[in-house]
């Protein structure tokens, strides 16, 4: 491929092979042809947009017709978290200053159109909003979005170009609300290329994808190693493993994206899973023993052990498919093409290889957090190395082994959630005084969020969860909320995390 961004990629594959499948998401089926008209389409729609394009919505297959019309258009693509809530929405639309909000009515048990219109009851109704002056109008995706679609011309024009960014996906890290990393054309399509090859893709291929396309692992990974090859994407609105194993089977997938939550939902469907036969390879995470079990009960054989994150275009290193299943097993492999890795110590000292430290990368690597200068010095060096906060060690033959993670973000079923951001939310409730959030491990999940509070007046920890459920992304409700006499500190005055930790692994059980 001689394509360096996303729409034009398509663009090339629909003139190459203009009837090879390009994408099947529930009962609409796409060529690599058809897509790209409809592309040119939503740029036509998309035209007056400006430099950001809000998207909210699940896998489906106009997700990635706005997407793609959006970058024609010359604008990014802000991909919000369906999950969102208004109190998460509020930041996504002040962060992205996006023009235009490309939305569903519902996602799943989420009122969508609801919660917006608790920010923008204006904009809903063609007016313009106070709080967010650039929003000037929100498409709904269904009549509406298919109204302008069949009304608009396809365009020849494609003002993409490597440099541009892509998408700004939202990513939790140390601060209280998720930080916008923006990911360029350019090194997502070779880095997603890098990521095909080391899966051993090709056009004859068929990637299942259950995982949202607003994370990386979807929009800045399976989709750019999957059509960087010439292979059709098959996406699942949302994962549920009785009918992911009917798509895997009914599409003949070679390939599936997994994480270790998946494998257990779907270790029940294994008999369903296995006998697709077709399944050869894919990508997934976790401990050895959760990578073997999705080899041997799910019979993928030649399934890749990754390591990475948003930052780093999904991921810096993969294993390859070929690769002995005992190396697979307890590596994430090598850095992918155009990217270097290192270990370092906590002096920055750069460590020799078989010594573990923070491990860095460069290459591939995000520009620096949007609007968020204070947070982009904070990991990336002077000389371009991004700083994971994860340690691991690289082998003599190049490989890396993951360690621990040294910051204390909470990992939960394979979606980082920041402590602060729970915390900040659960403050704002009247009765908590004081609040604090560790993570403590979990047999399916990985982790689980355990919120620890202080209260001025009579409330439960069941009413503070249900309080959470009704106003934050579901994904970062903890698990459990425990009210105490008093936070545990040090004679100093300090918060005691250590103690919390051991408690978070109690509640867990």
């Amino acid at each position: 491929m001689t394509a360096a961004t996303l729409p034009s990629l398509v663009a090339e594959l629909a003139a190459r092979t203009p009837d090879a499948p390009a994408l099947v998401a529930g009962e609409r089926r796409l060529s690599f042809g058809e897509l790209d008209e409809a592309a040119r389409r939503a740029a036509t729609v998309l035209a007056d947009a400006g430099e950001s394009v809000g998207l909210l919505a699940p896998n489906r297959a106009d997700w990635l017709v706005v997407a793609l019309g959006a970058m024609r258009a010359g604008a990014r693509v802000d991909a919000f978290n369906t999950w969102s809530k208004a109190w998460d929405l509020e930041h996504l639309l002040a962060a992205s200053a996006c023009r235009v909000l490309v939305t569903v009515e519902r996602a799943r048990s989420t009122d969508t159109l609801g919660e917006l219109r608790r920010l923008v009851p204006e904009v809903l109704d063609g007016g313009r909003s106070e709080r967010f002056p650039a929003l000037e109008r929100v498409i709904v995706l269904g009549e509406q979005w298919d109204g302008l679609l069949a009304t608009a011309g396809p365009t020849d024009a494609d003002h993409s170009t490597p440099d541009d960014v892509a998408f700004v996906l939202y990513t939790s890290g140390s601060t209280s609300r998720p930080k916008a990393v923006p990911l360029c054309q350019g090194d997502m399509l070779a880095n997603g290329a890098s990521i095909g090859d080391r899966m051993g893709l090709s056009a004859a291929d068929r990637v299942w994808l259950g995982s949202p396309l607003f994370w990386s692992f979807g929009s800045a990974n399976a989709l750019p190693a999957t059509w960087t090859h010439g292979a059709c994407l098959v996406v699942q609105e949302h994962f549920a493993p009785a009918e992911a194993a009917d798509l895997l089977a009914a599409e003949r997938c070679t390939a599936a994206y997994l994480l270790p939550t998946m494998v257990d939902a779907l270790i029940p469907q294994a008999g369903r899973v296995r006998a697709v036969t077709s399944l050869r390879t894919g990508l997934t995470i976790g401990r050895p023993e959760e990578v073997e079990r999705a080899v041997r009960e799910l019979d993928v054989p030649e399934l890749c052990n990754v390591y990475g994150s948003t930052e780093v275009y999904g991921n810096c290193c993969v294993t390859p498919h070929d690769a002995p299943l005992e190396l697979r097993l307890v590596s994430q492999g090598p850095p992918l093409d155009g990217v270097e890795v290192r270990a370092v110590d906590p002096d920055g000292r750069v460590l020799p290889t078989g010594e573990a430290g923070e491990l860095q990368v460069r290459g591939h690597v995000m520009p620096g957090y949007l609007g968020a200068p204070e947070a982009t010095a904070a990991v990336m060096t002077a000389d371009g190395w991004f700083r994971t906060g994860d340690r691991l060690l690289v082998r003599d033959d190049g490989y890396v082994e993951f360690g621990a993670r040294l910051t204390d973000m909470i990992k939960t079923s394979g979606i980082n959630v920041a402590p602060a951001e729970v915390e900040s939310y659960l403050a704002g409730h009247p009765a908590v005084a004081e609040v604090a959030v560790v993570g403590a491990p979990h047999p399916s999940r990985g982790e689980v969020v355990i919120a620890f509070v202080t209260v001025t007046e009579g409330v439960d920890g069941e009413t503070l969860q249900a309080w959470c459920r009704e106003g934050i992304a579901g994904y970062k409700v903890p698990f459990r909320v425990v009210v105490l006499p008093e936070l545990p500190r040090t004679v100093t005055g300090k918060l005691t995390r250590s103690t919390l930790v051991e408690l978070a692994v109690e509640e867990a059980r």
